[in-house]
């Protein structure tokens, strides 16, 4: 992944040592919840919302709930920091999910958002309109923590374990069923890529079974060819996390059942700007989709 030209306040690289031991030696509380490898890696979106735009100012999302969450945590996430290319990916990330949830809410200003695998991010601090409603879910090990952390704070707010490698996850959810004429948007990132690809096909096909028309889903994804490189990774790697699924072609999404249509793509590459997009368009032949990117895949009208 090239790096942005403009970066800025950018400390010399540590080993990799410290980052194994930001992921290894958490805080009491990180180490009570006892998290397995793929949940233990949301430690790194949350340092990198809270810290991140001190190196890309442009980027900041100002998620004053992931500041406070670090302090309260203790953890030592300075080597997390250090992963750079990894922090730009989320920030970017993070604006994308931001500008999809306030066009969707600007359509729907009753409607019902859900981050599915949340981790302990607090979209809503954006994405509350006044009347719509928020969902957060995630493993109930997780949710563990989170309950402990962030609290709903009002009736348009509300948290539920989930698996989503079980089938049923959407009924358990208790999100509107296809005949509903409210469509939902749901936030998928930094999850799919630990499913196994049945795994995934799985859960989309679920969302374009259940999801009424007009809902939408916003997800990231790698390339295949990232697929059983995590080691190499220097923040997830230390996590013993794994990347089991990638994608060849975008439009594989989509294809994986007839109610879904791919509504946007985007690569991480247009966040580096020209240069960024030229590498993007020499990737492509040989990769066929974004080394890492983001998309919003839609249920339509008429296509059940």
């Amino acid at each position: 992944m090239p790096q942005t030209p403009a970066r800025r306040c950018v400390r010399p690289p540590r080993s990799l040592a410290p980052v194994a031991q930001a992921v290894s030696r958490p805080s009491n509380l990180l180490q009570r919840a006892r998290l397995h490898p793929v949940p233990s890696t949301l430690l790194i979106p949350l340092a990198a919302r809270a810290r991140g735009g001190r190196y890309f100012p442009w980027l900041d999302c100002r998620d004053v709930v992931a500041a406070g969450l670090l302090q309260r945590l203790g953890a030592d996430v300075d080597a997390l920091l250090d992963d750079l290319p990894t922090v730009f990916q989320v920030l970017w990330r993070t604006g994308a999910v931001k500008d999809a949830g306030r066009a969707f809410f600007a359509a729907h200003p009753q409607g019902l958002g859900a981050n599915l695998g949340c981790g302990l991010t607090q979209h809503f601090q954006w994405l509350d309109g006044g009347a719509n409603q928020w969902l957060d879910a995630d493993l109930p090990e997780v949710m563990a923590l989170r309950q402990q952390l962030l609290p709903v704070l009002g009736p348009r707010m509300r948290q539920a374990g989930v698996d989503l490698t079980q089938p049923g996850w959407w009924q358990r959810l208790g999100l509107p069923s296809c005949s509903s004429t409210q469509p939902v948007l749901l936030v998928c990132e930094g999850v799919l890529m630990y499913l196994q690809p049945t795994q995934v096909q799985a859960v989309l096909a679920e969302f374009a079974q259940c999801a009424p028309p007009g809902s939408r889903m916003v997800l990231d994804v790698l390339t295949r060819q990232a697929v059983g490189r995590a080691a190499r990774h220097p923040s997830v790697g230390p996590t013993g996390a794994e990347f089991c699924w990638g994608v060849g072609r975008m439009a594989e999404l989509a294809a994986v059942h007839p109610r879904l249509r791919l509504l946007r793509e985007q690569s991480v590459a247009e966040g580096y700007g020209w240069a960024g997009i030229a590498l993007d368009a020499l990737w492509r032949p040989w990769l066929a989709a974004p080394v890492y990117g983001v998309a919003t895949l839609g249920v339509e009208d008429g296509f059940a």
